[in-house]
């Protein structure tokens, strides 16, 4: 089975084998969002326990 080239691309994991990602709404209309809220969206996320599973099959691991 393939990895998917897509979800390679964008999830990542952390040390303890949780998935990490990145946060949307961070790459354009950034005039009308407050700075602390462009700055809470640079740092990365951790992907839910849901969908967690889901994932792990994309990047067949």
């Amino acid at each position: 089975m393939k990895t998917n080239s897509a979800a390679k691309k964008r999830f990542d994991f952390t040390g303890s084998g949780k998935i990490k990602r990145k946060h949307a709404f961070k790459s354009h209309i950034l005039t009308k969002k407050t700075t602390k809220q462009k700055r809470n969206l640079t740092y990365s996320g951790i992907v839910s326990q849901a969908d967690e599973a889901k994932i792990k099959l994309l990047l067949v691991k």
